[in-house]
């Protein structure tokens, strides 16, 4: 049985929809009109503290593996993480800063994207209403725009204008506590914010409190209220920084920094509530020196996860136990560079694509759908400081 027929049986076993790599390529090919036909078009976002000019515009062939720079963005101030509108019309970015007008926080910014380049057109400005912001996304319908601020340990909630601006903020959540940590968690850290896919739920990772807190959203207020389970504690100096749902909709993975751990949460729909079940570390048993554990994706499919670890430089290749959801580690992979940040799967999940901080470059790798291993393309590009990698 092919790797796409496993996907579609699951997700039809699961209630999903199923949602094709050819069907993503035909709406990309119809949004951007002087693309190549295979071609598809994706932003990188930096810190601009170096060389950095902005958010960069990128095109890559599935096809072929090739990847280029087109342009950029000039204007804004560490643009470190990006979120794309679900309609593919306007992107968002955070500017990770702590002072803005003279206040102790960042911003966040709306750009329109132009349908036939693919150019950014700026919208607006909003305060973040917290010190670095450091992730963003847009509700499931676009409605709305959520932070987390990673400095003052908040989230803030915007509306979306029906022409792609930010509203004035409608929510700031704030949270509190300490860990174990005296020097990474003195107070709490917000580190990512995502909602459920019924667009019911938000889960919070906290680095500085061990804490995924966990929000009922309400959508028509854009109000984020504390659930009947108001987080769920991890192990004390894990430090939760990112999290991804299952494609099934019930089973949460969060990668923690400080701990280089991978989490696996049940999650119960209904109710938000999170029970973990599995602990598991992103390193190899013979791994011996300092890192942090950065991002993590999983395939559409359901069938595995990737985690990137910071110091020892390498993506972890985890398969997902289709029952339990559980996960094993199936493969280490160099990123050929340092500080892999972020790293993303392209529309096909034929490629596995990564930023690494520290050596300004981003790799492509080829990603086997049967086995989830991924091997170097032998495809780069170089960008200054690239920290977050977002496909339209």
């Amino acid at each position: 049985m092919t790797s796409e027929m496993n996907r579609k049986s699951f997700l039809k076993l699961m209630g999903l929809g199923v949602v094709t790599a050819a069907t993503t390529k035909k709406t990309m090919a119809s949004t951007l009109s002087h693309l190549q036909s295979d071609e598809v078009m994706f932003y990188v976002g930096t810190y601009t503290t170096g060389k950095s000019k902005g958010i960069y515009r990128c095109t890559f062939s599935p096809s072929t593996g090739n990847i280029s720079m087109e342009g950029f963005t000039e204007g804004i101030v560490n643009p470190s993480f990006l979120t794309i509108a679900p309609d593919n019309k306007y992107l968002y970015a955070v500017s990770e800063t702590d002072k803005y007008e003279g206040e102790t926080s960042g911003s966040v910014d709306a750009y329109k994207i132009d349908t036939g380049t693919g150019g950014l057109e700026h919208l607006n400005k909003r305060p973040s209403h917290g010190a670095a912001p450091c992730f963003i996304i847009t509700s499931n319908d676009g409605r709305y725009v959520m932070v987390a601020n990673y400095n003052s340990g908040n989230l803030a909630v915007f509306p979306v204008a029906k022409d792609g601006s930010l509203g004035r903020i409608t929510d700031l959540v704030q949270h509190h506590g300490s860990g174990v940590n005296p020097e990474r968690q003195e107070g709490p850290h917000a580190h990512s914010i995502v909602l459920d896919p019924a667009n019911k739920f938000a889960l919070s990772c906290d680095l500085g409190t061990d804490k995924v807190m966990i929000y009922k959203f309400d959508h028509e207020h854009g109000k984020l209220i504390t659930a009947s389970q108001p987080f769920a504690k991890v192990k004390p100096g894990l430090g939760p920084r990112h999290v991804k749902f299952h494609p099934s909709g019930r089973i949460v993975y969060v990668i923690c920094e400080m701990g280089n751990t991978m989490l696996v949460f049940d999650y119960n729909p209904e109710n938000g509530h999170l029970k973990q079940k599995q602990l598991i570390s992103t390193l190899p048993s013979d791994f011996h020196g300092t890192t942090d554990a950065a991002e993590l994706q999983i395939s559409s499919d359901g069938r595995f996860l990737y985690g990137s670890n910071r110091g020892a430089d390498s993506i972890v290749v985890y398969s997902i136990n289709q029952k339990s959801g559980e996960i094993t580690p199936v493969q280490y992979q160099s990123t050929l560079g340092k500080f892999p940040r972020h790293f993303i799967l392209d529309p096909t999940e034929k490629y596995l694509i990564a930023a690494n901080e520290h050596t300004n470059n981003v790799v492509v790798f080829n990603r086997d759908q049967n086995s989830g291993k991924i091997t170097p393309a032998g495809k780069s590009i170089d960008i200054p400081d690239p920290v977050c990698i977002k496909f339209l």
